[in-house]
């Protein structure tokens, strides 16, 4: 019934990455020469981080917008691959998208729970996506990408307590048009884009985008003999708009892709470690694994291909009605995401004596439903403001199972080399199974209002409110099979924790009985209301330049820790998160706009701070989501644009970050994190740098030159207690630098580019975790880790 009623370092600094540049042209003005504006100013950006299309410099808030062009040029068109163009911008990469993270100012959340919601808010075309992991399809034929760094909470919910990614598609226009795109890259990479731009009336146009990728991978997997971790993506989005009145504007969007990786297996790099001393150790599991060679290792040896399965499609209409002076928008949309895991758990080729094998399996389905309804003032006016009222419900579910095989020695002594369980010496296999059905229900309710009070042309005062009602139900049910007996009473086994239901819940006991088991799953549910705001002041220090100063006052809803093992004595709620935030900026335009030059300086404090530490259940090592405490994060950010001529344009930017711990709230049986340790994938420095030039020859063809690098300082992957955990946990610094070099017509019909991407084959980590065979620890190794070249062929018409 939903459905269908929506239906209706200096060195390394001087040679950064590739830098957020101008994405949106404001709309058509007299030319330069009758206004007396520089040509070779910087175009205007606008952005809608105020719920309405603002100049970038108005703006009282810290936004690095990235353009489409600069977007399509990346490695891979998706949000992994834009935290290089923007500062205070990381990502959490996974063994599937599902559990992949977004942080903000070195603050976002990574869980394994389908109970737990992000603090990065991802919204595409001004549809608000529920979970993390359906913001990392492919970006194509987009506009712009807008990052609002720090609590958006006021106008943007309780999922953007660290910030907002918002993504914004290109618009069907007036004329027939489009683009053919195709591109190549070396270890066997290909590319296909295209769009077409159809009006079919005056007042109803139309646009068509679709996209195919391939890639074979990166890593070899030396037991099935073949290349892993790449990727076959495909999709289309089709586009409508329709105005059917002169006061109405009507927006129709439907998208669908589909994702199927064979993605992301994890390394093992380095040797057995002695979990006390952080030192290397011996373990019979080297003898089946390749020589581990940290970030630069390239190979694994697992008889079970990790994969993800993933397929979504969601519809969206937006009515834009002019009432009088005054803008009325309704936002209506159905989401649909379906997501496999498909894992490899014990990183060998086999199990072995002493060594089990462990693989899980565990599609997840969800879909999403929002409401979304503001009315805009006018302007220009005394106050101006956007009110309105948001509602969601957001459903999850999944079926995991984990299957072990296992075997112990059939002789005494037991032998001395890694033994395979298929062996003579091997006692007969045993087969430990668990599968756990559980599920989640978000809703979500809000009213808000932000406005500004104009006091004179030059000064005004900010304010703002929400209201927020959550509700949160949850259910599981696990059933297990084959474990270890104590008195004859199942007990954990090889990854793998005895029966649990509702029954097992009611029993005593912190963890209930286990023969309590009825079948019937566990269910709970909680609520919570918030009332969350923002105030300050802007003032506008000449024509060119103007100041702020904001205070939030931020909020991210309840959660439940609710995954394949859960027990009795996880089940407790998850506080909601509240956070103040403090934030001064100033935004320049200089040298009759051929330099932007914005820099905001900011401290946030995060009460009952939802995030994971490293846990060990059942013999294997999880994450424990929890409130960890209080948190806060602070630091300068600089985001620039210089023009110094026409045809050259210079984009840099740079945030200095200091996230950490300030008072650790350790759950029953974990220990505390200490004060001061940084928060996971906060790098203290991060920057990037582009300069792109176009050789205009006088004739038919003319060139174009880039160079974009970016760099980090070290960062904690591993956020845990342990000290040598966290020093084995932590991705070393690095840079990247970028070139490219084209032809192209001088119409700009035809275009070809060449690039050369990681120039200098700089090796890097995207995350490490501990727990690989005998205490090795595990890394994910990106495609950008490699150099690689490409060229790619484009015709616009």
């Amino acid at each position: 019934m939903m459905k269908s009623a929506l239906m209706t370092s200096a060195a390394a600094f001087a040679i950064l990455a590739a830098a957020p540049v101008a994405a949106q042209q404001a709309p058509a003005k007299p030319s330069p020469a009758d206004t007396g504006v520089d040509p070779n100013a910087a175009p205007e950006v606008i952005v809608t981080a105020q719920k309405r299309s603002e100049r970038l410099q108005d703006v009282p808030v810290a936004v690095t917008v990235v353009g489409g062009d600069a977007l399509g040029a990346l490695s891979k068109a998706n949000l992994e691959a834009a935290q290089y163009l923007v500062p205070s911008f990381t990502v959490l990469k996974s063994g599937t998208t599902l559990n992949q993270s977004l942080f903000l100012r070195g603050v976002g959340t990574a869980t394994f729970s389908i109970a737990g919601e992000p603090s990065v808010s991802t919204v595409v075309d001004g549809v608000v996506y529920s979970r993390s992991g359906e913001a990392f399809s492919e970006l194509v034929d987009i506009d712009q990408l807008e990052v609002l760094r720090g609590p958006q909470g006021t106008l943007f919910g309780k999922n953007a307590s660290a910030g907002v990614i918002s993504i914004t598609s290109k618009r069907p226009t007036s004329t027939f048009g489009g683009y053919l795109e195709a591109s190549y890259f070396t270890d066997t990479e290909y590319r296909a884009r295209a769009a077409i731009n159809v009006p079919l009336s005056e007042n109803v146009l139309t646009r068509l985008t679709g996209f195919y990728s391939n890639y074979d991978g990166n890593i070899r997997n030396v037991t099935t003999n073949s290349l892993v971790n790449g990727w076959e993506h495909y999709g289309a989005r089709f586009q409508v708009e329709a105005r059917p009145t002169s006061n109405v504007t009507l927006t129709f969007i439907a998208d669908y892709y589909q994702n199927d990786d064979d993605c992301c297996a994890e390394i093992i790099a380095t040797p057995p470690i002695n979990g006390a001393t952080g030192l290397p150790t011996t373990n019979l599991s080297t003898a089946a694994l390749p020589t581990p060679r940290g970030a630069d290792t390239r190979q694994i040896a697992q008889n079970l291909v990790t994969a993800t399965q993933e397929r979504g499609f969601g519809f969206s209409l937006t009515a834009d009605i002019a009432l009088g002076l005054h803008t009325l928008t309704s936002i209506t949309s159905y989401r649909d995401w379906r997501n496999t895991e498909i894992r490899d758990g014990d990183w060998l080729p086999q199990s072995f004596i002493g060594f089990n094998q462990l693989h899980d399996f565990g599609p997840q389905t969800g879909n999403t439903v929002t409401q979304e309804f503001r009315l805009a003032s006018p302007a220009k006016q005394f106050i101006t403001y956007v009110v309105g009222a948001f509602y969601s419900q957001a459903i999850s579910n999944r079926t995991f199972s984990r299957f072990v095989e296992r075997c112990a020695s059939a002789v005494t002594p037991a032998p001395t080399v890694l033994t395979p369980c298929t062996s003579p010496l091997a006692a007969p296999r045993t087969f430990p199974v668990g599968t756990a059905v559980f599920g989640s229900t978000f809703q979500n309710f809000a009213l808000f209002g932000q406005g500004n009070v104009n006091l004179a042309d030059w000064f005004r005062l900010i304010g703002g409110v929400r209201y927020t009602h959550d509700d949160l139900s949850v259910s599981h049910r696990r059933v297990s099979a084959n474990l270890d007996t104590v008195n004859g009473v199942p007990v954990g086994t090889a990854g793998i924790a005895p029966n649990f239901d509702q029954g097992v819940f009611d029993s005593p006991g912190i963890n209930g009985v286990v023969t309590a088991s009825n079948g019937i799953p566990f269910r709970a549910a909680t609520a919570s209301d918030n009332v969350s705001g923002k105030v300050g002041v802007q003032a506008d220090l000449s024509k060119n330049s103007t100041a702020y100063f904001t205070y939030s006052r931020g909020y991210k809803g309840p959660a439940f820790n609710v995954f394949f093992n859960l027990s009795k004595n996880g089940t407790n709620v998850i506080a909601p998160e509240t956070s103040n935030a403090y934030e001064i900026g100033l935004k320049n335009s200089l040298f009759n706009g051929r330099l932007v030059f914005n820099i905001a300086a900011f401290l946030a404090q995060y009460d009952n701070f939802q995030a994971n530490n490293p846990d060990l259940i059942a013999g294997v090592v999880v994450t424990r989501f929890t409130n960890a405490g209080r948190v806060s994060t602070r630091g300068v950010e600089v985001d620039a644009t210089w023009r110094p001529m026409r045809d050259l344009t210079i984009n840099g930017g740079f945030a200095w970050t200091d996230a950490h711990v300030d008072a650790f709230n350790a759950p029953l049986g974990a220990t505390v994190i200490p004060s001061g340790t940084p928060l996971a994938f906060a790098p203290r420095f991060k920057g990037n740098l582009s300069a792109d030039y176009r050789w205009r020859t006088g004739g038919a063809i003319d060139a174009f030159f880039g160079a974009q690098g970016s760099y980090q300082s070290s960062q904690l992957s591993l956020f845990a207690a342990d000290p040598v955990q966290r020093r084995l946990g932590t991705i070393g610094a690095y840079g990247l630098v970028n070139l490219s070099a084209g032809i192209v017509d001088a119409k700009d019909r035809y275009r070809i580019t060449f690039q050369v991407r990681n120039v200098a084959d700089q090796s890097f980590a995207a995350a490490i975790a501990n727990g690989g065979p005998g205490g090795a620890y595990r890394y994910q190794i990106p495609r950008d880790a490699d150099r690689y070249f490409g060229v790619t062929g484009r015709f616009n018409f």
